[in-house]
This record gives structure tokens, C-alpha cells and sequence, in this order.
């Protein structure tokens, strides 16, 4: 698996240097006080005002920093390292207390010893991860007791789409436990962009997904699912409503987003 994650962190490290400059990120309307958070996400962790937040794979942090923005005391991780330096250089910029650490999420045992009212993680994170076991249970030895963990993530059935020629199926919905490997040109952010890297995931079912939250003891609250992507991050995207977009000409709409609310 290190192999894996030290060429995931390359490109991510590539990523960032891309994606601080990218409309997609807007990052100077951000630092003018837009927040980053999508409707999805507020409504569904609702007000953090003085709650303590640990937010997995918070890429350069906008998500961390809107968090705090928004009253919480919130720590961000993630596995690029320039991800997170950026993230510092925008708390500090900014003046938003937050904490940002650089670690694999499986290894964060070893960098962070503390609870949290709220573990939050949001749209294309699990594909980076091949054990959603040990993903759950790095989530319950965060959560106080009473705290709650969220997600909103890319819903599996538009990941098994082939955007890029025919929208047929191209990969699988269940995980087969081997890791995918391609090679990409370009980011969901900056399809012109020169990164050229080679990346690792893995594809996880809802049901997946939910049992390995159930195993760990955690009562699911909420579960949800969205005919919409907040984002326009995926080739053939239509928006359908300001700030709502939808892939590809099918007659009806498939499941964009979903969404869990998990309580310890």
C-alpha cells in the first residue's frame, strides 16, 4: 500500500499547485469571506458554533476554513503536503484559527490524540481509501461520545460512468479489493492543466459504506441521496439549477451525491 499512497500524494501534491489558481476553487471569493460549504453538507451537520470539528481529507483546507468561519474549532488533515502548507498559509493570511495536519488517514493515530464532536468528510474521498473497516474505526476513535460523524460523497453508481466517450458503464459498483490503476491528464478542476500522473483507487458500495459505520457501533441517523452535483467536476455536466449539475442525457436522473449522518 505505500507505493499507492506515495504516488497518490505526488499527484495531489501536483494537484494543489493547479487548483489554488483554478476558477473551480475560487479562491479569491473565498478569501473575500465566501464560504466553500454547499447546501448538502450545512443542512446536513447544521450549526457548529464552539463545536470541535476534525475534517478528513481536507485537500488545501477552504472546507476546514469555512467550518471555522462558521464557529467551530476545526482541524483539517490530508495527505499532500502541499495541500497543508497551503492550508496554514491561508489560516494565517486570513487569521481563521484551524490546525492542519499532514498524514496518511491511516496513520493519523500516530500525529492527533484527541476527540471530537463532529468528523466530517465530503465528495471524492472514499475512492482514495481501500478499507473502509479501518476508515470507520479511525472515525469512531475520534467521535466523542454523543458526537456524529458526515459525509456527502459522489454516489457510487455516476463512478462506475465512463465520462469520457459513451457514459456506459466502465467500472465496477462493488469493491473487488484490487486497486484501479490509470494514468490522468489534467484535473476535475483544470482539464488543460499539464499534470500528468499516474493515480490509485478504489470504488465502495453504499452498502459498504454503511455497514462499516454500523460495525463500529455508530446509529445512522440520516441517510440521503441527491439527483445533482453541487460541482461541475465531471465532463458532460449540465447545470440544471444555479449550482446544480447533472451528467450526461439520460432520461431520467441518476443519484449524484449521498449523503450519512452517523451518531456514536
Amino acid at each position: 500500500m505505500d507505493h499507492y499512497f506515495k504516488t497518490n500524494q505526488s499527484l495531489w501534491d501536483q494537484k494543489t499547485e493547479v487548483h489554488k489558481h483554478s476558477e473551480f476553487y475560487a479562491l479569491e471569493d473565498f478569501k473575500k469571506g465566501q464560504t466553500s460549504l454547499k447546501e448538502i453538507e450545512l443542512e446536513g451537520v447544521g450549526d457548529v458554533t464552539d463545536k470541535s470539528l476534525l475534517h478528513l481529507q481536507c485537500h488545501f483546507g477552504q472546507d476546514t476554513l469555512s467550518w471555522a468561519r462558521a464557529g467551530a474549532k476545526a482541524t483539517g488533515v490530508d495527505l499532500s503536503s502541499k495541500a497543508i502548507q497551503l492550508a496554514h498559509e491561508l489560516s494565517d493570511e486570513l487569521d481563521i484559527p484551524a490546525r492542519f495536519i499532514q498524514s496518511n488517514l491511516y496513520d493519523l493515530y500516530d500525529k492527533l490524540d484527541e476527540k471530537f464532536d463532529i468528523v466530517f468528510t465530503s465528495y471524492g474521498t472514499i475512492v482514495w481509501l481501500p478499507d473502509l473497516d479501518k476508515w470507520a474505526a479511525l472515525i469512531k476513535h475520534y467521535l466523542k461520545p454523543g458526537g456524529f460523524f458526515y459525509i456527502a460523497e459522489f454516489h457510487p453508481v455516476i463512478n462506475m460512468l465512463d465520462y469520457d466517450h459513451d457514459m456506459g458503464i466502465a467500472y465496477p459498483y462493488f469493491n473487488t479489493g484490487a486497486a484501479f490503476e490509470e494514468t490522468v491528464q489534467g484535473t476535475y478542476a483544470d482539464r488543460e492543466s499539464d499534470i500528468t500522473h499516474k493515480e490509485y483507487f478504489w470504488f465502495h458500495s453504499l452498502s459498504e459504506v454503511i455497514m462499516a459505520l454500523r460495525k463500529q457501533g455508530l446509529h445512522i441517523e440520516s441517510f440521503q441521496e441527491f439527483d445533482y452535483s453541487p460541482y461541475n467536476c465531471f465532463p458532460n455536466m449540465k447545470e440544471v439549477a444555479p449550482g446544480k449539475y447533472r451528467m450526461g442525457d439520460f432520461k431520467y436522473a441518476l443519484p449524484h451525491v449521498f449523503s450519512v449522518k452517523a451518531v456514536f
